[in-house]
């Protein structure tokens, strides 16, 4: 019986092998390689026209930490901000929408949230622009008002990246904490109560916690994507705007310097990874 029961297990193992094996090689030709020829890159140097040719060198991370360091700082703040200001404004959006008693109210906020996806991220950017540009609607709006005599300059400003990135990524925080929310038991707030705890502390004591997950995934979700974003601060920052997905894309335009961009890349990539380690560690965790 156990030799039998070995060979069935055995036989699991293959089939289960066989059907990922698709898989398998999709993500080996067009991941694992992509990435392994951008490491290989990254470590050779500059030739003409900007492609990269022999012999290795440690020059382009050496340039990478020397001259653009103020860049990665700066993508790293863009993010983090983007971030917060997401978790500030979508988790009570979240919350609110999901202890809504009427599932016809929820339907109808949930679609709200998710409709500026039917339109192109570009498309909305551009929108975005023209709201904030020099003759655009706050301008226009400010003037018409009184506010304001002379037009204020909103666009090419890290301040106009920063509106445009929350703008962009506030559905992918919103929806996993309603998701988090949605499956709390208020029974425990309750007991809370009982227990003597206010709303705050039941909110820091047993809310929050138990929704930690969600806002963790929230985290991640926004936080990976901001900080590789170059079409917003492209269109909305302008110079003053540059974060390292532009850095990255100017590198491989034209005669730039691909063994840069490509150790650019792989720095954006452990900082990818690092954060997807910080969910990997907490992000499943129940509180």
């Amino acid at each position: 019986m156990a030799a039998v029961e070995r060979r069935k297990r055995r036989g699991e193992k293959q089939s289960g092998f066989l059907l990922a094996l698709p898989a398998l090689l999709w993500l080996t030709v067009f991941f694992l390689l992509p990435v392994f020829i951008v490491l290989i890159v990254s470590f050779m140097t500059r030739g003409r026209g900007g492609l990269a040719e022999m012999p290795f060198t440690l020059a382009n991370y050496e340039r990478v930490f020397d001259v653009f360091l103020i860049v990665i700082q700066n993508s790293l703040w863009i993010a983090l901000l983007t971030t917060i200001i997401c978790l500030v404004v979508g988790y009570p959006l979240a919350f609110f929408i999901s202890t809504r008693q009427s599932s016809r109210t929820r339907t109808f906020a949930l679609f709200m949230i998710m409709l500026p996806f039917w339109t192109n991220f570009l498309v909305r950017t551009y929108a975005i622009q023209s709201i904030l540009g020099r003759e655009g609607i706050l301008n226009t709006f400010f003037q018409s008002m009184g506010f304001i005599i002379e037009p204020l300059r909103l666009l090419n400003t890290p301040e106009a990246v920063l509106i445009g990135l929350v703008y962009g990524f506030l559905p992918f925080m919103v929806l996993p904490i309603y998701a988090s929310v949605e499956r709390f038991d208020f029974r425990f707030v309750e007991a809370a109560h009982d227990l003597g705890a206010n709303d705050i502390r039941a909110f820091l004591r047993v809310v929050f916690p138990l929704t930690l997950p969600g806002v963790i995934a929230g985290c991640i979700l926004v936080f990976i994507p901001a900080i590789g974003a170059f079409v917003t601060p492209d269109l909305l920052g302008g110079t003053k705007g540059i974060m390292i997905g532009n850095l990255i894309q100017q590198q491989f335009r034209g005669s730039g310097n691909q063994p840069l961009g490509s150790a650019l890349s792989i720095v954006l990539m452990a900082m990818v990874m690092l954060a997807l380690l910080i969910y990997i560690r907490f992000g499943d965790q129940e509180g």
